[in-house]
């Protein structure tokens, strides 16, 4: 149960006002999704685009998502001073052996950041490698520092996405920070993501991602 004190509420909080965070992201279309999950919640989601200032340089040298979602966090916080939440994922398949899976270094592939088309060339090969497809999901972490004594973390189930088949064949759909959602189909019903209307690899995440910020916030 997280309970969140009153001296720290009266920080974030006044009467009738939005609460703004920082969503430590430069990725639009990551910030645009996040904005959607939490629409109905009384917050105000910002993106480290609508900073004024210098953007620190964080080393994310973590051996999980958790550790990675954190050390952003705190450095965001360090920086700008409000209340600032950090994610980050692993990607993990079935067919793969523990030393050949992603995890934390998705799109970072022999110590080299690859674009998205470069990412959708090299998951669908990998893809290729195994009969046309492979199983996948994304384990994800959300770390939030609302001030200097409060913190808070989650990597629990409900924020991993559901399993999802990769595929070696790209949908011709792109959308720019998100490239492997080209190459995801919906297991329950064997459609690209990209096909369904309400429905795409993330959905899943969506009520986790939504009961943690409620929780966190509940004392408002």
């Amino acid at each position: 149960m997280i309970v969140i004190g009153d001296s720290a509420l009266k920080k974030i909080y006044m009467a009738d006002v939005c609460m703004k965070i920082l969503y430590g992201t430069t990725n639009n279309a990551k910030l645009k999704a996040m904005r959607k999950a939490l629409e109905f919640l009384d917050i105000n989601i910002i993106g480290l685009n609508d900073i004024e200032g210098e953007i620190p340089k964080v080393n994310e040298c973590g051996k999980t998502p958790l550790e990675n979602a954190e050390i952003k966090a705190k450095a965001y916080y360090k920086a700008f001073k409000i209340p600032v939440f950090s994610c980050d994922s692993g990607l993990y398949f079935d067919e793969l052996k523990d030393e050949e899976q992603p995890g934390i270094f998705v799109r970072r592939v022999n110590g080299r950041e690859l674009s998205d088309d470069e990412m959708i060339y090299y998951y669908s090969s990998l893809a290729r490698r195994y009969g046309g497809k492979i199983t996948g999901q994304y384990r994800n972490a959300i770390y939030f520092v609302l001030d200097e004594s409060h913190c808070y973390s989650s990597m629990d189930k409900s924020i991993a996405t559901e399993p999802f088949i990769l595929s070696a064949v790209p949908h011709p759909k792109r959308v720019d920070g998100f490239p492997l959602d080209s190459l995801s189909i919906d297991i329950a019903s064997g459609q690209y993501y990209y096909n369904l209307d309400l429905k795409d690899v993330s959905t899943s995440v969506d009520d986790g991602v939504r009961a943690f910020f409620k929780e966190v916030l509940s004392k408002k």
